[in-house]
């Protein structure tokens, strides 16, 4: 399930990526596939998630041709991002600022190591399903390590704009995976093997697995109304003020 629209980014060969919260890996491995001779490192704090994206790695080394490119994998916070200033040239934070208790700094971070006139693709979960997700179920919203708020996307913008960063595109993604969600609220988000919420996962494994070009469409056509995701495309200010750490 890749949030990131690489179409939009424009990338130069050798573009050096940084992947901030890669979980499993899914864009660590996009953007080692997709962008030319492009250098990614994928970063996380949880152990069990960079074990399976080394192995998701290991397996798109041995299924696809090589590009000139190359990943690793290390641990790490984004509130203490272990890289000199302006390291990469391309950021993704997918799904990570709404677990963060300080944004703001991590916001900060995030900028220090994007190079002026280099990318920031941030995702985050909507405002409008993830607040019908808050409504439906209070476990959901006091889950430990969870979200710990919403956003609308002008806070989102003010708060990487204040970073300095400018917006230059965005757009809703994973329209699908609203209803699954709302289902797993109503049913119990300690039960996921709940008959409804059971068979929506299977459609929803069946189409990243097998997809079906009508479905897919179809997807893309909810995505403005029911997308789980806003994706928002960022470009460092280059007169951007540098932190202590620069």
């Amino acid at each position: 399930m890749i949030t990131v629209d690489f179409a939009r980014l424009e990338p130069a060969p050798g573009w050096r990526v940084l992947d901030v919260g890669c979980g499993s890996g899914r864009h660590t491995a996009a953007a080692r596939r997709r962008l030319p001779a492009a250098c990614v490192v994928g970063m996380d704090r949880t152990p069990t998630e960079l074990s399976a994206a080394r192995e998701r790695l290991r397996l798109h080394e041995q299924l696809e041709r090589p590009n000139g490119g190359r990943a690793g994998l290390l641990a790490g916070d984004v509130l203490d991002l272990p890289f000199p200033a302006a390291s990469f040239d391309l950021v993704i934070c997918c799904e990570v600022l709404e677990h963060v208790s300080d944004d703001r700094r991590a916001a900060a971070e995030l900028a220090r190591v994007t190079r002026p006139g280099g990318i920031l693709v941030v995702s985050v979960p909507r405002f409008f399903p993830e607040r019908l997700c808050w409504t439906l179920s209070r476990a959901y919203a006091e889950t430990p390590g969870g979200h710990v708020r919403i956003y609308r996307r002008e806070r989102l913008l003010a708060l990487l704009r204040g970073a300095g960063f400018e917006a230059f595109s965005a757009h809703h993604a994973h329209g699908f995976h609203s209803p699954y969600w709302w289902l797993r609220c109503l049913c119990g988000i300690g039960r996921p093997e709940a008959l409804p919420v059971r068979l929506y996962r299977h459609f929803l494994h069946r189409q990243l697995f097998s997809p079906h070009r009508g479905i897919d469409r179809l997807e893309r056509l909810l995505d403005p109304w029911l997308g789980k995701s806003l994706v928002v495309y960022l470009r460092r200010r280059r007169t951007a003020r540098l932190s202590t750490r620069e």
